[in-house]
């Protein structure tokens, strides 16, 4: 049981014992789902989305409802007290007299520093502008672990929207924590990994390369964690335009590829990834989404004590 009341904003307010736990969880969860299914019962997740969303924001209900649980919720702003001028720190407040846990999805960074300061029930980030989204983190991770065997000793080329793409920021976070990955960051000069990411590269001593070719990166890949071109992100549609379809996966360009590969992405697709790869026993991105409910339903189990 859980004696403390805990937030996560950040994958790293996870320890590496807790992921381990969160997965082995997952994986007991995948096996044996009536042991869980009224886990949760008589208590109640509030889902708050700000911004859209489809499958984190589903994940989380199909999570708590698969657990017994019931969810109550919004899913954009304009249908929320935000509409009115109500701040963030009065809705958490509000909120957490209503329910149990609450996850929220925001489009300003440092938003959910502000919920979880200001709720008085376990708070889970659903992602906040282009900063973090970890429990995206935790499906990915799961999915490495259960297609690749191991969460170390791997290389993964991370492609596209490196700069905004907050599911890389918290995919390299969380990776680094763990021994000889080698990381290949793919991308335009525009979208590069932010200079703070790259100096937690540095500083863990990982080794890493940037580049612009996917072509001459695929050969060498354990992981290929393609990523959208976000267009909310942008503020000049020019730039957007021109950037949205640099990098497009297709049968042809996996030719020299692994056969081992595992293909990634957090979703949604626009053009990035050719349908025609879908076929593919190496594409994993709708199994992720799999994975990403179930590692949810550790992660309320786990933070309303509720996981042994």
């Amino acid at each position: 049981m859980q004696g403390k009341l805990r937030s996560v904003i950040n994958i790293l307010d996870l320890s590496v014992g807790e992921l381990e736990h969160l997965m082995d969880l997952a994986d007991r969860i995948e096996k044996q789902p009536e042991e869980y299914r009224d886990r949760c019962r008589y208590k109640k997740l509030a889902t708050l989305f700000f911004e859209p969303s489809t499958r984190t924001r589903l994940s989380f209900e199909a999570a708590m409802l698969e657990l017994g649980g019931q969810v109550l919720g919004f899913a954009g702003a304009s249908s929320s007290s935000a509409a009115k001028g109500e701040s963030v720190a009065d809705t958490i407040a509000v909120v957490s007299n209503y329910a149990d846990i609450i996850t929220m999805r925001h489009p300003k960074e440092g938003a959910p520093v502000v919920a979880a300061q200001n709720s008085t029930v376990p708070f889970i980030n659903a992602g906040d502008g282009g900063h973090f989204h970890p429990t995206q983190t935790l499906a990915d991770i799961l999915t490495v672990r259960r297609t690749c065997g191991r969460l170390e000793g791997l290389t993964l080329g991370l492609c596209g929207d490196l700069k905004f793409g907050r599911t890389v920021h918290s995919l390299i976070d969380a990776m680094l924590r763990y021994p000889r990955n080698r990381y290949i960051l793919i991308s335009p000069e525009e979208l590069r990994l932010p200079e703070y990411e790259i100096e937690k590269l540095r500083s863990s001593g990982a080794e890493f390369e940037e580049t612009t070719s996917l072509e001459d990166a695929i050969p060498k890949l354990d992981i290929l964690y393609m990523t959208r071109v976000q267009k909310e992100r942008f503020f000049n549609e020019e730039d957007y335009l021109r950037l949205k379809d640099i990098y497009v996966l297709t049968p042809e360009k996996l030719r020299n590829s692994k056969e081992s590969l595992a293909i990634l992405h957090p979703l949604p697709r626009v053009n990035e990834i050719s349908v025609a790869v879908d076929r593919d026993p190496r594409a994993k991105y709708f199994y992720q989404t799999l994975c990403g409910k179930q590692m949810r339903m550790a992660l309320i189990l786990f933070l309303l004590g509720l996981d042994e």
